[in-house]
């Protein structure tokens, strides 16, 4: 993420907020929340309340439901640098 924020960074545009889906079976993200989101938002050089962050299931289905593994979905706002 800090060499994405950095790309950006230097085509001219930096993200103003972001909404973050972490889509896992397990384990259950919720007591990470608090962590999580000043992380991400101190990588993102954002403050956390421009942060959403929210987990889901699939319900069993897919490699995220057999716990093979994780992934994440994220609609993010972009700014030009004013010049």
């Amino acid at each position: 993420m800090e060499r994405v924020v950095g790309q950006l960074r230097r085509q001219g545009l930096r993200l103003l907020n972001a909404d973050v889906t972490v889509i896992a079976q397990q384990p259950k993200l919720s007591p990470y929340f608090p962590r999580m989101r000043n992380e991400i938002a101190r990588v993102c050089e954002i403050p956390p309340d421009r942060l959403n962050l929210k987990a889901t299931t699939t319900e069993k289905m897919g490699f995220a439901g057999r716990e093979e593994g994780i992934a994440a979905h994220a609609v993010v706002l972009l700014e030009v640098f004013p010049t």
